[in-house]
């Protein structure tokens, strides 16, 4: 039976039954505490308990820095994620217990977003939202409710379909003003490498016998191996020699930047680096390669993946129309 006692600021509910661990939490009003009670003591007596406690001292915020701390690091999309999980703990809802967090919650806070930023971010946002949570409740043991999967998702931007003009590609490369970056867009355009991939190329992974390059840590985490065109080669042949174990030399965030700068010179818009991968996809199925063959270069597990990065230009099939 439960006992509830007057306290200076509130209620207590004090529950001890047989078989189950004391139970005590404060309430601000009286019926709060009858319901809880009332609801707790009719779980124990059903046997579909679960203790709630250590959900009602968690805060959102705590299991956001414990994953940041002990999962994210594991992932290749570590940085990105690292960036989603800083701007929920800069949401109020990081300061509320897991036990209070509700549906509508979740649903306040995705109708807010969207007013600043697209259904594609939000969902990756709720993604990990929900993933973080699943986390607590499976691998930390804290008895809570998912409310993030209760929570309908807006339709995610159409996916880009940005392609190379006749003669970008020849302004763009007039206008890079270092070698390095001048091979990398070439190497990318013939070889549709992610930009993470072609900065952490190694001369080591490099079979200049079977003109070979192998991939071996990717997005998908499965390693490939692409086969190298002669221009892909020639690019290679013309980097000067030096003591660094990755080809190219340049970071991640550093290919994004000086990409930039020359679009810029050039006079490119809405150009992003990562649009030359689906060039470079493009002209392979216009070169005729099938499915199968186009997915072993780019790594992509599904048909429908595969379809989100490929874009024919209609005049290049008329020929097969006759």
């Amino acid at each position: 039976m439960a006992s509830i006692i007057k306290r200076k600021n509130g209620w207590q509910v004090q529950i001890r039954k047989q078989g189950y661990p004391a139970l005590s939490k404060c309430f601000d009003k009286k019926a709060d505490a009858d319901v809880w009670a009332r609801v707790t003591e009719s779980e124990m007596d059903r046997g579909i308990f679960l203790d709630r406690s250590e959900a009602d001292k968690t805060l959102l915020g705590d299991i956001l820095k414990r994953y940041l701390l002990e999962k994210s690091p594991q992932k290749l999309g570590y940085k990105p994620e690292k960036s989603r999980i800083k701007l929920l703990l800069n949401h109020p809802l990081s300061n509320r217990p897991l036990s209070t967090l509700k549906s509508s919650d979740i649903s306040n806070y995705k109708n807010s977003r969207l007013q600043l930023v697209s259904g594609t971010t939000i969902n990756k946002e709720l993604n990990l939202l929900a993933k973080v949570i699943d986390t607590a409740r499976i691998d930390w043991s804290i008895n809570t409710a998912n409310p993030v999967r209760m929570v309908s998702r807006p339709k995610n931007n159409r996916a880009r379909d940005r392609r190379l003009h006749p003669g970008e590609l020849e302004r763009l490369l007039q206008a890079t003003q270092s070698e390095c970056l001048y091979s990398i867009l070439i190497f990318a355009i013939e070889t549709g490498l992610r930009r993470g991939e072609i900065a952490n190329a190694k001369w080591a992974d490099l079979n200049r016998i079977k003109h070979i390059l192998n991939i071996p840590v990717t997005k998908t985490g499965v390693p490939r191996q692409i086969p190298l065109s002669r221009r892909a080669i020639e690019v290679l042949d013309s980097i000067p020699k030096r003591d660094s174990k990755d080809i190219f030399g340049l970071r991640p965030e550093s290919i994004s930047q000086a990409f930039d700068r020359a679009c810029l010179r050039a006079g490119i818009r809405d150009l992003h680096f990562h649009d030359l991968r689906h060039e470079a996809i493009s002209r392979l199925f216009e070169k005729g390669f099938n499915v199968m063959e186009v997915a072993t270069i780019s790594g992509h597990k599904t048909l429908q993946m595969l379809q989100r990065y490929t874009h024919l230009r209609a005049e290049n099939l008329l020929e097969k129309l006759g």
